[in-house]
């Protein structure tokens, strides 16, 4: 653990660091306002924090491949030590609209199926109604729905 606390405390200065060299802005008003160096205990841990806060963007640097399947929670993730955020913003992703304070848990990012709207269309011939409507009627008394049990007895 002493080797991950080194670490969390590097990170820290790196970031210090890092924050000195940009114009004051976005990313001091962040800093300010929200962010957290974590220390877990083990990956198991990691990962079961990660799922239940549902990240905006997690990046996973080391190890992905090991990892990256036990991620069901997070509005994009990035993969290896290349994986740049700003390029999934701009180039590598779908879209730059990702759910943020935990909705990641809920859904994903927008995508362009957002804006299209899909309307289910159904036909049934004769002998598919006469294959379907005892089973159908049968639903239909389980679920306590005599109209639509109706609907089918009708056409019988």
């Amino acid at each position: 653990m002493h080797r991950v606390q080194a670490l969390a405390r590097e990170v820290q200065r790196e970031i210090k660091w890092q924050l000195g060299e940009l114009p004051v802005g976005m990313a001091h008003a962040s800093t300010k306002t929200a962010g957290a160096i974590l220390v877990a205990d083990s990956p198991h841990q990691a990962l079961g924090f990660i799922n239940r806060f549902a990240p905006e963007h997690l990046s996973i640097p080391e190890n992905a491949e090991k990892y990256f399947h036990r991620i069901c929670s997070a509005g994009t993730v990035f993969l290896g030590p290349w994986a740049a955020q700003p390029l999934g913003d701009y180039a590598t992703g779908s879209n730059h609209v990702l759910p943020t304070g935990g909705w990641a848990r809920k859904r994903g990012g927008l995508s362009a199926a957002d804006f299209v709207k899909c309307i289910s269309v159904q036909t049934i011939s004769r002998e598919g109604f006469d294959r379907l409507a005892g089973d159908v009627r049968i639903f239909a008394k389980a679920e306590n729905l005599p109209a639509h049990e109706n609907a089918v007895a009708v056409r019988q």
